[in-house]
């Protein structure tokens, strides 16, 4: 039987993915650290510490302020220069790279810490220079808690090798091999969780993209449409509230959107199906499955990833930038992705309860509308560039080894046609046509010749 794969990014996983979480907890962290350090040096005041006394020191009420003070404004400073480092690092790669990259730079751990360890020095020193304050009313004794002023000097330290950490990060960042590793990473993780290795398989599921003879055959007519509540892209879908809703009402929910699709207020998200309407109520929970949001992700949208890479190898081939390097590097990484998920066999839209019947028609993202798209921007816009056309029949060949589908092989095969027939449109030396037409005829061979067991 089918098994629904869980949602990728539950609410408290897009919580911690936020850019704000990790430096609120460490300001929380900063909080508790000041006021028990406080508490304990309250404690300590009267008591002799012995050898371990020598290791604090005592600076007194003034000097205890000004070091305060100094480390809080220094620390205010730094995170307002990396704040500022960042933001230019955004604009630079969102401009070169695309603006989708830039959710790689807010999602960073590394960036988030750096930016954490500084705000909570800075908020940490001024609870701990609070502290100090006169004894009595009328008296020149102060409190002063010293070891919480020496742990502020010990922050400060930190502070520093985080900054200095920073520069190395925020720069190896803005590589092409960087960037394009986080998109690759992000595009294997998702072929992982949404084509998992070993999947439940039922007699019922359909090759080929052909409906099973059990879809009511007055789905599309006498169903209910499921309004959207929202305007955005839909960033993932609850296969596994959706099949127990189905099942509890007797209904058949056919999905007419996927992860990446972007709907607007008031259009349809699905139709549901019984032999009793479904109320308004049970239309409300249906819509509720599916998560809308403002900007597509890669957790539950394959797509995504692909084509950040795509756009990436299409912006390095744009006459300002000029940079087929770039481009190959790209397609490098893509090639990995696509060679995984040609390795995997593609779930079945159609989703069954445990009875047997059929509850839920969900699209999803095959291999062929992948390679279409990549292969169609090669086609559009490296025709000028034969070294990035060899990688991208490259690409072909590797994919076409790593997959079983003789209809990805066969519309592979008419992609290399198509790309050998625009390069040749565009007037190249001869010698340049003669070689990509031989390389093409060697990967169009490779893509004819026998399925290798194993495949899906």
């Amino acid at each position: 039987m089918w098994r629904p794969v869980r949602s990728a990014m539950s609410r408290w996983g897009r919580l911690r993915q936020s850019f704000w979480f990790l430096p609120a907890m460490l300001c929380g962290l900063a909080v508790v650290l000041a006021e028990t350090l406080i508490f304990l040096d309250r404690q300590l005041s009267d008591v002799d510490l012995g050898p371990l006394g020598l290791l604090i020191t005592r600076v007194g009420e003034s000097g205890s302020r000004d070091l305060l003070g100094a480390v809080a404004g220094s620390m205010l400073t730094v995170a307002s220069t990396t704040f500022s480092i960042t933001i230019a690092v955004l604009a630079l790669s969102s401009s070169t790279y695309g603006p989708r990259l830039v959710r790689n730079f807010m999602a960073d751990r590394g960036n988030q810490f750096v930016l954490g360890v500084l705000v909570a020095t800075f908020l940490y020193s001024l609870l701990v220079l609070r502290s100090i304050r006169v004894l009595d009313e009328g008296s020149t004794d102060y409190f002063v808690p010293h070891l919480a002023v020496n742990v502020a000097v010990l922050l400060a330290v930190l502070s520093i090798g985080a900054l200095v950490y920073f520069i190395h990060h925020i720069s190896d960042s803005v590589q092409v091999w960087t960037l394009a590793r986080e998109v690759r990473t992000d595009l294997l993780a998702a072929v992982d969780r949404l084509y998992p290795e070993k999947i439940g398989w039922d007699s019922r599921d359909v090759a080929n993209g052909e409906a099973p003879r059990d879809v009511p055959a007055s789905l599309d007519i006498d169903g209910v449409p499921v309004p959207s509540q929202a305007t955005g892209y839909v960033q993932g879908v609850g296969h596994e509230d959706l099949l127990a809703l189905a099942h509890k009402h007797d209904l058949v929910v056919s999905l007419r959107v996927r992860p990446g699709s972007h709907t607007i207020d008031g259009a349809t998200l699905a139709v549901a199906w019984g032999r009793c309407h479904p109320d308004d109520d049970v239309l409300a929970e249906i819509g509720r499955a599916v998560r809308i949001g403002k900007a597509r992700t890669p957790d539950e949208d394959v797509e995504f990833s692909v084509l950040v890479l795509e756009e990436m190898a299409v912006r390095a081939l744009s006459p300002s930038t000029n940079d087929p390097y770039t481009a190959i590097n790209a397609l490098d990484d893509l090639s990995a992705g696509l060679v995984l998920l040609a390795g995997r066999r593609t779930p079945s839209p159609y989703r069954y309860d445990r009875q047997g019947h059929l509850r839920v028609v969900a699209p999803t993202v095959v291999l062929t509308d992948l390679m279409d798209h990549v292969l169609d921007a090669m086609r559009q816009y490296a025709v000028e560039h034969p070294s990035v056309l060899h990688r991208t029949l490259e690409l072909v060949e590797q994919v076409g080894a790593a997959t079983g589908q003789p209809a990805a092989r066969a519309r592979m095969d008419t992609q290399v046609q198509r790309l050998v027939e625009a390069f040749a449109l565009s007037s190249p030396q001869s010698c340049d046509a003669e070689e990509l037409s031989r390389h093409a005829d060697r990967v169009r061979r490779s893509l004819a010749g026998p399925v290798l067991r194993g495949h899906p």
